[in-house]
């Protein structure tokens, strides 16, 4: 039969061709790979002040929108920044709470936990950091570290007992407040106590998890390392952390519990991080107090 083939001769197929990938495309890919890598590594390096630190410069509301009395101070810091701070004072008030506030905002923005804390029975020294509000100058690790030790100072000076202060610090306020807690114990003084709420181990440990692609250990330019401040604080600490919190990873706040060599008292919290005090209600005040009971410097207040 014909099919279409003549007899003896070979029939020969042909292959799809193989096309190899050119060196050179390779290289401009791997190139381009790279040169973006490092796009991504600058932006994160230079605008790590922009990412850290998110002031305001309107201050919204002042104490007296929630019935409390108060004074405007201005401090003046060991790098000439004068800052703005609110003095809340508590009638018959046990311990002095020094309060250093988040990223965000400014003192306006913290009426409701001025609230609690005078219910407790506390006066309140709550101050803005340089940039914030109307402090001058701009932030970064070494002000925030200067505007504390600025507030302990005025503190003193008010003829405020060491021993009677509770330095206080939520979320980046924490590094700020370690940091100082970590200055003073290099000097001999304790405050009466340390209250560090949502907050972390260290900005490095905080980016390697926000960016783990990147050398962001070698990049971070504020570290606020409070688990390696810590190491020589001796003060009572109480630790407070929500596993809910979606800001700052609950593990890194139990870590730097965990690692603190001093008494310590560990809350565990609800709600997210910028108002899980507020969604414990009661239950938050009640372990804020209970911390202060067991302080040396509290006193009941109808003794036997």
């Amino acid at each position: 039969m014909d099919n279409g083939k003549v007899a003896g001769q070979k029939v020969h197929t042909v292959a799809s061709p193989v096309y190899a990938v050119p060196m050179t495309l390779m290289i401009k890919v791997f190139a381009l790979l790279a040169a973006a890598y490092l796009c991504v590594a600058a932006w994160v390096s230079l605008s790590q002040r922009r990412l850290l630190y998110r002031p305001t410069r309107t201050v919204a509301a002042t104490p007296a929108e929630v019935g409390l009395d108060h004074e405007d101070v201005e401090l003046v810091n060991g790098l000439g920044t004068r800052l703005h701070a609110w003095w809340i004072p508590c009638e018959g008030a046990r311990f002095t709470l020094l309060f250093s506030h988040g990223n965000g905002g400014n003192v306006s923005h913290r009426l409701e936990s001025l609230r609690i804390f005078h219910d407790l029975g506390l006066s309140v020294l709550v101050y803005d950091y340089s940039g914030y509000g109307r402090s001058r100058g701009e932030p970064s690790e070494t002000a925030t570290r200067s505007d504390a030790r600025a507030a302990w100072d005025w503190l003193v000076r008010a003829g405020t007992a060491p021993e009677s202060v509770i330095v206080f610090g939520r979320s980046l306020g924490g590094g700020v407040a370690a940091r100082l807690a970590a200055d003073l114990a290099a000097e001999g003084v304790s405050p009466g106590g340390v209250i560090l709420e949502s907050t972390f181990t260290s900005v490095a440990d905080m980016a390697a998890r926000l960016y783990p692609w990147l050398p962001v250990r070698l990049l971070i330019r504020f570290r606020y390392d409070s688990a390696a401040a810590l190491a020589g604080v001796r003060a009572p600490v109480l630790f407070a952390h929500s596993p809910e919190d979606e800001v700052v990873p609950y593990e890194l706040g139990r870590a730097l519990y965990q690692g603190y060599g001093g008494p310590k008292t560990f809350v565990e919290m609800r709600g997210g991080h910028n108002g899980g005090y507020l969604l414990m209600g009661q239950g938050y005040a009640d372990a804020l107090a209970a911390f202060l009971a067991g302080l040396p410097g509290h006193e009941p207040e109808n003794p036997a």
